[in-house]
């Protein structure tokens, strides 16, 4: 099993450690270090053993993780975007972040309402939250944009810092 999906600019795909050059450029840009966090991704290897450990392993445990976006005409990666199912949290999580150039071309919103009917139509979901920085007003937008509402304030720890938790209820059909 594996995921393909085809928007009419995008595909989207599973990563494979063939991209840790990508997650290693991504995972160390500004916005993405200041919104998200650092993730010590600070060489190709560490990234390639981030996939293992990360998207790849969840794949093989649960069939979901990150995903690869990349350009439909020329297959260039600028961005991830996929399902998360972290411990803390109850439900599965939407997940993003693309390369700076490429925001504010609706990469982003294309690519999470993909994954959104994803979630809906084939793996049939009743629910699905992402969380995000309460200053992270691009992130808040696109949220919004894509149907999410603010619920409430959370903390993975009691150490960690405050996020905004969104959620989305699908309707039964």
């Amino acid at each position: 099993m594996t995921l393909a999906i085809t928007t009419p600019r995008l595909h989207i795909r599973w990563l494979t450690e063939a991209d840790s050059s990508f997650i290693y450029q991504l995972y160390n840009t500004e916005l993405f270090l200041k919104f998200v966090g650092d993730k010590q991704l600070h060489s190709i290897e560490a990234a390639r053993q981030y996939l293992l450990n990360g998207p790849i392993a969840m794949y093989q445990r649960i069939g979901i993780g990150l995903y690869m976006v990349e350009t439909l005409e020329e297959n260039t990666p600028i961005g991830i975007c996929g399902l998360i199912k972290r411990d803390f949290l109850d439900d599965i999580d939407i997940g993003y972040g693309f390369l700076p150039e490429y925001f504010n071309h609706g990469y982003a919103f294309e690519a999470a309402k993909a994954v959104i009917d994803h979630a809906r139509n084939t793996l049939k979901l009743k629910r699905l939250v992402a969380i995000t920085s309460p200053d992270n007003q691009a992130s808040i937008k696109l949220l919004s944009k894509l149907g999410l509402r603010f619920e409430k304030s959370i903390q993975e720890t009691k150490d960690s810092p405050v996020n905004s938790l969104f959620g989305l209820n699908f309707r039964e059909s």
